[in-house]
């Protein structure tokens, strides 16, 4: 099993920020440093946050960087060994034996021929372990699937090979780029967090959502995407069952850019607030209690060069109403 070779574009930090960057994808330096290590020392890592803040995305910005293949294994519950790994192409097996009934081979050549690797469905996991090139593996929202799971991840992440019955122990030829995210709707146990390098993505300040907007939603104006930045680090914190990410800060600016708005009002917030809340008690909640409020308080403080610093986003957000 060969390490893989550690990418030119990756010699260091601020090469890896320019390279995120370029790929659309505003990050700081701890997370480029976690990227960084990531690859030099062929360590896991394992991002958490809040939903929608951008953890996902890393894994494809660091693909796309490293011209390389991302696989992906989406978590849920009751994911099993053989969803993750493998499963025979039963229907080409059955063919096959169809077409050898008449055959006069051993039956132990027979099983051999069906039960060899063209009639081997690769899942991610054996995706990744056989590539001829180091992909990065994304292992999305480990959180979501169960302890069993977890184990078997945890071994396969030790040794970077799995054993087939059938066929045998198939070893990585490169070890894959892994990173893993979770949302942490349940705690991870204590031996998975020690084999993987550590990075907590929390939601962004006013100046790195601003740039993050300008980036993917370039044709809004300056003044809107600070009304909508300024909206959204107030909503924030309001009691809400799912605050709203990143993902729900662009979705809001590419529909109100479509709706060919210049600035932020109450009118346009109320016909777009599906766009932010997405539980239907935080949607009552917000147009009832929060609406107005906030934006007047947007309306009011006038833009980015006024203070929208976290003091003064502290400051306003204390004037909100209280929870009722």
């Amino acid at each position: 099993m060969a390490s893989a070779p550690r990418p030119a574009t990756f010699g260091g930090i601020p090469q890896i920020l320019d390279v995120l960057k370029e790929q659309g994808y505003i990050a700081d330096r701890a997370l480029a440093t976690s990227v960084h290590l990531s690859i030099v020392l062929n360590k896991p890592l394992l991002i958490e946050g809040e939903a929608g803040v951008g953890k996902t995305e890393v894994a494809k910005v660091m693909a796309r960087a490293l011209g390389t293949d991302l696989i992906r294994l989406q978590c849920y519950e009751g994911l099993d060994v053989h969803t993750a790994l493998y499963e025979w192409n039963y229907q080409r097996q059955m063919l096959r034996i169809k077409l050898e009934e008449a055959s006069l081979r051993p039956v132990e050549d027979k099983e051999h021929v069906i039960f060899s690797e063209p009639f081997l469905l690769k899942r991610p996991l054996l995706q990744a372990i056989t590539a001829e090139r180091a992909p990065v593996l994304l292992i999305d929202e480990v959180d979501r699937a169960d302890e069993e799971f977890e184990a078997f991840l945890l071994e396969v992440l030790s040794d970077f090979q799995v054993s087939i019955p059938e066929i045998g122990t198939i070893t990585a030829r490169q070890i894959p780029y892994v990173v893993l995210t979770s949302n942490r709707t349940r705690e991870l146990s204590d031996a998975l967090r020690r084999r993987c390098l550590y990075l907590w993505i929390d939601y962004p300040s006013f100046e790195k959502e601003l740039r993050i907007v300008h980036s993917k939603v370039p044709a809004i104006n300056d003044r809107l995407a600070e009304q909508i930045c300024a909206f959204m680090q107030l909503v924030r914190t309001v009691p809400l069952s799912k605050v709203p990410g990143i993902a729900e800060t662009l979705d809001w600016s590419a529909a109100l850019l479509a709706l060919h708005r210049e600035h932020l009002d109450a009118q346009a917030v109320e016909e777009t607030l599906g766009c932010l809340c997405k539980d239907q008690e935080d949607l009552v909640r917000v147009r009832a209690q929060y609406l107005a409020p906030i934006v007047d308080a947007v309306r009011t403080a006038g833009p980015a060069t006024d203070g929208w610093n976290p003091e003064r986003i502290a400051s306003l957000a204390a004037q909100l109403p209280k929870p009722r």
